[in-house]
């Protein structure tokens, strides 16, 4: 039988929706999956990735770690002049180091002391949604969701304050130097590495430099 969610004419609207007593999911999201696959077929069809050949070691030697926000999938790489295996881009909410042994920072020793990198940039942008995030708004907002109230108490109990965990920050350039900071002075970073911080303007690209790296190696 024929996935309803695989055809070739997809109609896509916004006003459809599908509401349960956790929220709203819109009906378009259905077919997302079902497009995708579908794009991936004819793009492997037409063997479009042979112009995206690269290998997994960064041709510039340079990581930067970035925030997920949209408005900078297409825009960051295309501000600095950043083509396809150029350098490797780890992402997160906000572009920061939360903790000095969690995921971006592994991404980071990973890529220097396996992929070859050199050269560190942190770039968080302007207008992030993470920046005066209202936590307690959002374990709300959870709670609508399904998560029990009891649960929310007993990881706070025992030690893990979600409020605090989900936390951002409220001035971007002082995020910036803090995960500088963290970068900078962990056990495991070679001391020749510079760490560049930058701030992008998410509407034009425009970067401001906050700390150029190479001025503390």
């Amino acid at each position: 039988m024929k996935n309803k969610y695989f055809g070739d004419s997809i109609k896509r609207r916004n006003e459809d929706f599908q509401e349960n007593e956790f929220g709203v999911i819109s009906e378009s999201t259905k077919y997302n999956l079902g497009t995708i696959i579908q794009f991936n077929r004819e793009f492997v069809k037409n063997k479009e990735y042979e112009k995206y050949d690269t290998d997994k070691s960064p041709d510039r030697k340079i990581a930067i770690l970035t925030c997920m926000d949209t408005r900078l999938t297409e825009l960051l790489p295309q501000a600095l002049n950043i083509k396809n295996g150029d350098a490797k881009i780890i992402k997160n909410a906000g572009g920061t180091i939360v903790h000095p042994f969690g995921s971006a920072m592994r991404s980071i020793l990973v890529a220097i002391y396996e992929l070859g990198v050199e050269e560190i940039y942190i770039i968080p942008h302007h207008d992030c949604g993470i920046c005066n995030l209202d936590t307690t708004e959002m374990v709300d907002k959870m709670m609508k969701r399904g998560i029990e109230h009891s649960l929310i108490n007993n990881l706070f109990h025992s030690g893990i304050d979600i409020r605090k965990w989900l936390h951002g920050f409220e001035d971007v350039e002082e995020s910036l130097n803090k995960s500088i900071s963290i970068v900078k002075n962990h056990p495991l970073m070679p001391k020749n590495i510079p760490i560049h911080g930058l701030i992008m303007d998410p509407e034009t690209g425009k970067l401001d430099l906050i700390v150029n790296g190479w001025e503390f190696v």
